[in-house]
């Protein structure tokens, strides 16, 4: 692939997964609001056991299949490249059946085993969104393997709008029935987004199936034709490490779903209550964290091809430049993210929640110790991306997992002990993302030399975040004096925002360089030296 065509399709999927995120984000804050941590407890139980499952069915196949379809399709054998995702659609179709059959049917098994069986609705009603995820993964892979990505990016967008309409409408309307019911409503969204952003894929297949067509008309004759077996044996070999990796959190998650469930009980909390605590944590809490994570994500994926071009290049000076600019710029994202979200905890709880008021103030403590996991989020997704680039994607994912061993040691210790409770799960993914941050930035540092600036990466922006959580606290109390909390609230987060900004450039903690790398970037740093606020 050129590399003209390489950002293109990156624009194209990073674009698509923003708009994604962000819809995710805004469907569970308003239904929180609606069912409540209870409800959210019943979703959140069923929710980690689809997500293992659709990662064990889908998370490496649309890789494989592209990388295959990509190749044949490089020495045109287009005839080749469609046997390969006819051979992968039957084979995703079977996984669809399988793991779907195995949610449904094993459904009431599965919530006796984690200790909350009022989320049985919710997992009979989201098994059959895992019949059509592998379908779709099989379009997803073949369109890729082509260098179109716009059929993966207008599936995923129309996937989760179709999600995000039918389950918060169902929750609603199922609401009056009670909480399990709603949460099943909710639960079926996905279901009814996987049908969406299937039916899209085979609508765009079938418009552009005369073109496929003639191409493969033209090189039935001229190439030999791969055996089934040979080319499903190629698909494995390459979908299962990627498996691997990308299932040791959804593993943990449903792990930690039991641990906490249970742990919580054996220390003289209802069912009801640890549902309800639970439901704080991931249904309400957890969701906030995603806003910062986006942005650490488009870092991430930007770097791969960076370093991944300079380290084939030998061009190590290019290389640890990069580094350094990704880590610190991560940084700079995630320093202010943690600290505004730590000091307006409650605020921004009751700002997102004014429904659930009582289960908002109970959520705001494990919000705080996550927010201060956001500094190693960030850190994470960058380092697991130039671990990528530099051609180590199996660092990552083993200290990943070494992360989450120790997240379920210590939510087991900690959530036993009932005056920590649901924080001790909080501090548990904390601590899973500080050991991965160390680990991964030790294997960054040996890998390619660089040698951060510990003044510019990590005191200067410092000193900004200072400045901005004085700016917050202050402006907060006075606005609070005279408007509404949540006013006060929205105009204090602003307020910070330009504080942190304004500094950020007082003290050179960002350079023109830095602009450079952002969307638009470079334009806004013209403007800022225009300004005489930025220098070259």
């Amino acid at each position: 692939m050129s590399r003209k065509s390489f950002v293109q399709g990156a624009i194209i999927l990073g674009a698509a997964g923003i708009v994604v995120k962000i819809l995710g984000a805004f469907f569970r804050i308003p239904l929180a609001n609606m069912i409540g941590d209870e409800g959210m407890g019943y979703y959140q139980t069923a929710y980690p056991i689809y997500v293992f499952l659709l990662v064990l069915s889908t998370a490496g196949f649309p890789t494989a299949i592209s990388k295959i379809v990509s190749e044949k399709n490089a020495i045109g054998n287009r005839y080749g490249a469609h046997r390969v995702f006819k051979i992968s659609f039957i084979l995703m179709f079977a996984i669809g059946i399988t793991t779907s059959s195995i949610l449904f049917f094993g459904a009431g098994y599965i919530v006796d085993i984690l200790g909350n069986p009022g989320a049985y609705y919710s997992m009979v009603a989201i098994a059959p969104a895992l019949l059509f995820t592998p379908i779709m993964a099989a379009y997803r892979g073949y369109f890729q393997g082509l260098q179109d990505m716009k059929p993966t990016a207008v599936s995923q967008i129309a996937e989760q709008f179709v999600r995000v309409a039918t389950g918060f409408t169902l929750a609603f309307l199922l609401a009056s029935k009670g909480l399990e019911q709603a949460a099943a409503g909710a639960s079926f969204g996905a279901a009814a987004g996987a049908v969406g952003g299937s039916a899209l894929l085979i609508w765009i297949y079938l418009r552009k199936r005369k073109s496929i067509s003639l191409e493969i008309a033209h090189s039935a004759t001229t190439h030999s034709i791969e055996s089934a077996g040979k080319i499903l044996k190629r698909v494995f070999i390459i979908a299962i490490p990627i498996t691997i990796g990308a299932a040791i959190m959804p593993i943990m998650n449903m792990i930690d779903v039991a641990i906490v469930m249970r742990r919580l009980q054996s220390v003289g909390f209802s069912a009801e209550t640890a549902n309800s605590l639970y439901g704080q944590l991931t249904g309400m809490a957890g969701p906030i964290i995603n806003f910062p994570q986006v942005l650490s994500m488009g870092i991430a994926m930007s770097l791969v091809p960076v370093i991944s071009d300079a380290f084939e290049r030998k061009d190590h000076k290019f290389l640890r430049y990069n580094v350094e600019s990704g880590v610190r710029i991560s940084m700079l994202i995630g320093l202010p993210s943690a600290f505004g979200i730590m000091v307006l905890s409650e605020q921004i709880m009751l700002l997102l929640y004014p429904m659930q008021k009582a289960s908002a103030i109970s959520a705001a403590s494990s919000l705080s110790i996550l927010a201060f996991g956001v500094i190693f989020l960030t850190l994470v997704q960058t380092l697991t991306g130039i671990l990528q680039g530099l051609g180590k994607p199996a660092i990552p994912v083993i200290n990943l997992l070494i992360g989450g061993i120790l997240k379920i040691t210590t939510t087991y210790i900690l959530t036993g002990i009932p005056s920590i409770n649901i924080k001790g799960a909080a501090t548990g993914t904390l601590i899973a993302y500080i050991t991965a941050t160390a680990l991964n930035l030790y294997a960054v540092k040996k890998y390619t030399g660089a040698k951060l600036n510990f003044n510019l990466t990590v005191i200067r922006p410092l000193i900004s975040v200072m400045f901005m959580t004085i700016a917050v606290i202050g402006s907060y109390n006075i606005f609070a004096s005279v408007t509404s909390s949540n006013m006060a609230t929205a105009l204090s987060i602003l307020i910070g925002v330009f504080v942190y900004g304004i500094v950020l450039i007082a003290v050179k903690a960002i350079t023109y360089e830095d602009f450079k790398m952002l969307p638009k970037g470079k334009k806004i740093a013209q403007l800022l030296i225009k300004l005489r606020l930025l220098s070259k």
